[in-house]
């Protein structure tokens, strides 16, 4: 039977109770399945403006459905039903019922994104995004979680990619500019995962071709616009360094350093960053090199990696811009020393460490002749010597682009799980508190704490598996 509003409701729990009933009805047919769905998204839309006006209301709908009897025993046909309706549906209030639905659902079955990109989801979305700009910030908002979410679970297929255009990157670039006054817009944090798993996706596609994939692989838009107007787009890399300082997250952690990789090793955006954000994202990653314990080996390469190109491509390079030497040389070789406070606070070393290490303290500024003391204090603890001409890895940008966490897995904290272990006497090692003091780009000050995302409140959590 299908549902028709013909009346007013007298208050919100009258709402709630008729919600309750529209998706507690006995469905045993896909046309009783259809007709319970479009009373449940006629229903929901009728009253969207007057009962489901916050975050919380909205997800606590998309709840009633997902845990009812009806979607619990037709989970793969009600999800396409729902699918069809992203598809075609044009009304916003119902569009965000939808999304919703779908984003809260694919967090705990991520199969519901894989359906969303096999049925042509990923291009529906960005037609939506840049669709919606100008209506519903929720919406918007959902939009852009949505596309966030299915884009990182999954390989997208060339034929998605291509879809993406200059414009749209830039779309996403100006409305982060567009908040720059306020770092904790709830615009910030969705539009700079989007950017960040796009990039990924782009590594991915041009450095792991898949078997299917039998043309070029399109060109990475984000790298593109950022080395043509980076200058213009001075906030998003702001942004990125804020993020970094304060995420646990792995899988997060992870794609801005594959980003933070391609613009230390792309010549047209060497000097993308203020040199003080530049100051800044030194002291992040000293802290986090420290702070990450032993069996973290794979995010600490991944580290490295970004390590080298940072100090050897950018401003760093120059004398006036030089930064933290003295601190990161002890950082290294505490990363590599078979004794004394490296094994204490690394243990064993492994050989692709010690490889990764070489080429950082290869860099020109670190080895300085007029610091001989400092070289031959590396050369003979590091247990390498110095090849000026060796550089980075063929193999490298390969290496970061295949690194991948499970979302939800959080970064493992010698701080956090086991308490600092000071290891380094007599010599300041960044921390939270420390980072606290620097003012990034135009005066956005890094806080060590985490963006607030009060959507991501409400997911429920993966099942965490160790690290890769």
């Amino acid at each position: 039977m299908e549902f028709e509003v013909s009346y007013s409701l007298d208050n919100e729990q009258q709402f709630w109770d008729e919600l309750e009933e529209i998706v507690s009805a006995n469905c045993k047919t896909h046309e009783l399945i259809d007709n319970t769905l479009r009373a449940y998204l006629s229903f929901t839309t009728n009253y969207k403006d007057e009962y489901l006006q916050s975050e919380y209301a909205i997800a606590r709908c998309s709840y009633k459905l997902l845990e009812s009897a009806v979607f619990k025993a037709h989970q793969d046909y009600v999800r396409r039903q729902i699918i069809y309706g992203l598809l075609q549906e044009d009304i916003t209030a119902t569009l965000h019922l939808i999304a919703a639905f779908l984003l809260f659902d694919g967090r705990q079955h991520e199969e519901t994104f894989e359906m969303m990109s096999s049925e042509g989801g990923f291009s529906r979305l960005l037609e939506l995004i840049r669709a919606k700009q100008d209506g519903d910030t929720g919406l918007h908002r959902m939009l852009l979680e949505l596309l966030y979410e299915m884009s990182r679970i999954q390989r997208l297929r060339s034929e998605d990619l291509i879809l993406i255009e200059d414009e749209f990157i830039v779309y996403l670039l100006q409305v982060i500019e567009g908040f720059s006054d306020d770092v904790n817009d709830p615009y910030h944090y969705p539009v700079i995962r989007v950017l960040l798993v796009l990039n990924e996706q782009y590594m991915v596609s041009a450095h792991d071709p898949g078997p299917s994939q039998t043309r070029h692989p399109p060109p990475n838009k984000v790298i593109k616009v950022l080395s043509e107007s980076g200058s213009v787009y001075k906030t998003f890399g702001e942004n990125i360094i804020l993020v970094l300082n304060r995420e646990s997250e792995t899988s997060l952690q992870l794609l801005i350093l594959k980003l933070l990789y391609l613009l230390f090793t792309t010549s047209a955006t060497y000097e993308y960053f203020y040199t003080n954000d530049l100051h800044v994202l030194v002291d992040v990653m000293i802290r986090n090199l420290l702070d990450l314990p032993l069996t973290s080996s794979a995010l600490r390469h991944t580290y490295l990696r970004v390590l080298y190109p940072l100090l050897a491509h950018t401003q760093l390079r120059n004398p006036e811009c030089h930064y933290k030497r003295e601190e990161l040389l002890k950082v290294l070789y505490m990363m590599t020393s078979s004794s004394g406070a490296g094994m204490m606070h690394f243990g064993g070393v492994d050989e692709t460490t010690k490889r990764l290490v070489g080429r950082c303290v290869q860099v020109p500024w670190l080895r300085d002749a007029e610091e001989q003391q400092e070289t031959e204090l590396s050369k003979k603890f590091l247990g390498i010597g110095i090849n000026v001409r060796a550089g980075e890895s063929s193999l490298s940008v390969m290496e970061v682009a295949s690194h991948k966490e499970r979302p939800g897995v959080q970064t493992p904290s010698r701080g956090r799980d086991a308490g600092k272990v000071a290891a380094m006497k007599d010599t300041e090692i960044p921390t939270g508190d420390s980072i606290d003091q620097h003012e990034v780009g135009n005066g956005v000050s890094l806080r060590n704490e985490r963006v607030e995302n009060s959507v991501d409140e409400l997911k429920s959590p993966f099942e965490v598996e160790g690290e890769a």
